[in-house]
């Protein structure tokens, strides 16, 4: 059977989730939640935490792989819910998390294990990965 899913984005609900998948990585990242832990981690001082690509560039590029990731997750979600029927936002939730544990956390595994920064690292930045990603996923799922 070869059955074609249209394409047919809510682009509100894709503009939604990625202001969301930002604010999690935002706060995450914020000096009273995991940024001194994880700078401490990496080896730096959190005091002085070089950015050495520059703000603009560093921001840009964190915000176009949020829209990556957002608009991948919302195509999946569009093939599931072809497939099924609608998720709502608790199906969105679960394929935003098994996105999450299934590809973000098991790809950047061994990236942060050859890089020698280790699994703290490692479980700091994927745990703000699944949790962006399954709130994005609640949130294409509820517009769904």
């Amino acid at each position: 059977m070869n059955t074609v899913v249209p394409l047919d984005l809510d682009w509100l609900a894709v503009l939604i989730a990625f202001v969301a998948f930002f604010v999690v990585g935002a706060i995450w990242f914020l000096p009273k939640t995991f940024f001194g832990l994880w700078v401490k981690a990496l080896g730096s001082n959190p005091g002085d935490a070089p950015n050495v690509h520059g703000l603009p560039l560093t921001f840009g590029l964190t915000a176009v792989g949020a829209a990556v990731q957002v608009i991948a997750l919302a195509v999946v979600l569009e093939f599931v819910a072809a497939a099924t029927g609608p998720v709502g936002w608790l199906g969105g939730g679960l394929v935003g998390l098994l996105l999450g544990v299934g590809i973000a956390a098991a790809s950047s595994l061994s990236h942060r294990l050859f890089s020698g920064q280790g699994l703290r690292v490692w479980l700091i930045e994927v745990g703000n990965d699944i949790v962006a990603l399954t709130v994005a996923g609640v949130i294409l799922g509820a517009f769904g």
